[in-house]
């Protein structure tokens, strides 16, 4: 069964686990949105928001201890879910 995170999933194969993981994302000026994504990870991650020069977009990054490939694609399938929000 292939999906959109293939050569995602191959990518991240080739780190050793547990590894700290960075994922960003990019959220229309919402700062609901950005609650709805911190809730989605745990406690001890590590977030950091900037807005746009403009003031238009909120740049999420978290960074957060994984436990395997899997665990970090399904991070980005809940957070995907979210309406006005770029997986980078």
């Amino acid at each position: 069964m292939s999906d959109q995170y293939d050569k995602l999933r191959a990518l991240l194969a080739e780190l050793e686990y547990p590894s700290i993981y960075l994922y960003k994302f990019i959220v229309k000026q919402d700062p609901n949105k950005v609650i709805d994504i911190k809730r989605c990870f745990s406690e001890t991650a590590e977030f950091t928001e900037r807005a746009s020069k403009n003031g238009n977009y909120i740049s999420v990054s978290i960074r957060e201890m994984m436990l395997s490939s899997d665990a970090i694609i399904d991070r980005y399938k809940t957070v995907g879910k979210f309406e006005n929000v770029i997986t980078l």
